[in-house]
């Protein structure tokens, strides 16, 4: 209704019963006005712009420099003719009181918008400028931006009511909060997307360049791009996913940040090992491992301290399962350990070790853990696959079996 009304005033103010003379000198007046504003907001354009690049070109921060990419200046300079224009309407419209309260609305709200518009340009020459320092490189500072922001576009969009509508503060919180349910239902994504947006800056959980995984979206790279909606992330396919912001709050996801800061990238696979191919070895198959060089001092001495418990104690050798005695897994454990050790992609200084897992039906699993120095995905790759490569060769040397699925499909040949 009050739009109804404002229109009804507007009207009513052109009274044409009287002189003629004065509507042609407030036509005058408002075309010199408007010619005269132009001219303002040239010249100060230009005055603005070539200061700021003379000044750029001059200093050695990069700052100015991005200002001026964002257009800081052209902005301000537009501030310049707005003031004359808020300063002039009133003498020009002193007699159409109700056009010059209409008026002085319009360009108090131009006003409040143009300055949004300059912090938002300034913010954004900080953004750039942030993101080509190292030490900001990798935090989502387009979040922070787009978060101020809000709050200012909120107090711009609370003034311009404020001054549109001739409301109180008072009864504009009243007016909000009674449809506060509304606008949740209606906004409920964004509310949502900025309060992740904060926790995840926060809590430092995602930052830019970071490697993540989040098998709901098929995440599975760096991410790019962190701000208040989404979180992009270039797959290693090259591909892009985009991921909400909130999800990474709400859903459980993996990042490798804390592998690439630390001194190794764990390997952790095993191979599975036949049951039945285990067994103990005999004195005349000692020999013949004590060949191998990894495990020639170690085969050495446990086997005098197994000879020497096992004549202590009395034990009768003629059944070789009795007393203590090495077997091959035992010593093919020990070799993949002492082999681990001397490769020269491993960290040695991280956890290493070769251990059994629980046996399945499928034989006994053999499991390798251990860090390699490389943590570049290509090289790990390589340092893992010369590991496991050198493992499966050395098996049949101690008369071991890899199990193995054995197809069960036959060939039919017709006579």
């Amino acid at each position: 209704m009050k739009i109804f009304n404002w229109a009804y005033q507007l009207f009513k103010q052109w009274d044409f019963s009287e002189d003629v003379s004065l509507y042609l000198n407030l036509f005058i007046n408002l075309i010199v006005l408007i010619v005269v504003s132009y001219v303002l907001d040239f010249i100060f354009k230009k005055i603005f712009i070539v200061f700021l690049a003379i000044v750029a070109a001059k200093t050695k921060s990069s700052f100015d420099d991005f200002l001026v990419a964002n257009k800081t200046a052209k902005y301000i300079a537009h501030l310049m003719p707005l003031l004359f224009i808020y300063k002039t309407v009133p003498v020009i419209l002193s007699k159409f009181t109700y056009w010059e309260d209409f008026f002085e609305k319009g360009v108090k709200i131009y006003i409040i918008i143009l300055s949004l518009w300059i912090t938002r340009s300034i913010f954004n020459a900080l953004k750039d400028y942030l993101k080509h320092k190292p030490r900001f490189s990798d935090k989502p500072i387009d979040s922070y931006i787009q978060v101020i922001m809000i709050v200012l576009w909120i107090f711009g969009i609370t003034s311009f009511i404020l001054i549109m509508f001739d409301f109180t503060l008072k009864t504009l919180l009243t007016t909000f909060g009674a449809i506060s349910a509304l606008i949740f239902l209606i906004f409920k994504d964004t509310i949502l997307g900025f309060v992740a947006s904060i926790q995840v800056s926060v809590n430092d959980m995602v930052r830019i360049g970071d490697w993540i995984t989040m098998d709901k979206f098929g995440a599975d790279g760096d991410v790019i791009e962190i701000n208040l909606a989404t979180v992009k992330v270039r797959n290693f396919d090259n591909t892009t996913t985009t991921i909400p912001t909130y999800s990474l709050i709400s859903d459980s996801f993996k990042n490798w940040r804390g592998m690439l800061n630390s001194n190794g990238r764990r390997i952790k696979r095993h191979i599975l090992i036949k049951a039945h191919s285990v067994k103990f070895i005999t004195p005349e198959e000692i020999e013949k491992y004590k060949k191998i060089q990894h495990i020639a001092s170690y085969i050495a001495h446990r086997q005098a301290d197994i000879d020497k418990y096992n004549t202590i104690n009395k034990i009768d050798k003629s059944n070789i399962v009795n007393g203590r005695n090495l077997t091959n897994l035992g010593l093919f454990r020990k070799y993949i350990n002492q082999y681990i050790l001397s490769h020269p992609g491993i960290n040695k200084e991280m956890l290493l070790m070769v251990r059994y897992l629980q046996p399945t039906e499928k034989g006994i699993p053999l499991e390798i853990y251990c860090f390699s120095k490389d943590k570049e995905w290509i090289n790990y790759e390589h340092i893992m696959a010369d590991i496991f490569d050198h493992t499966m060769a050395s098996i049949p040397y101690f008369d071991l079996e890899v199990f193995e699925v054995v197809s069960t499909q036959t060939n039919n040949f017709e006579l």
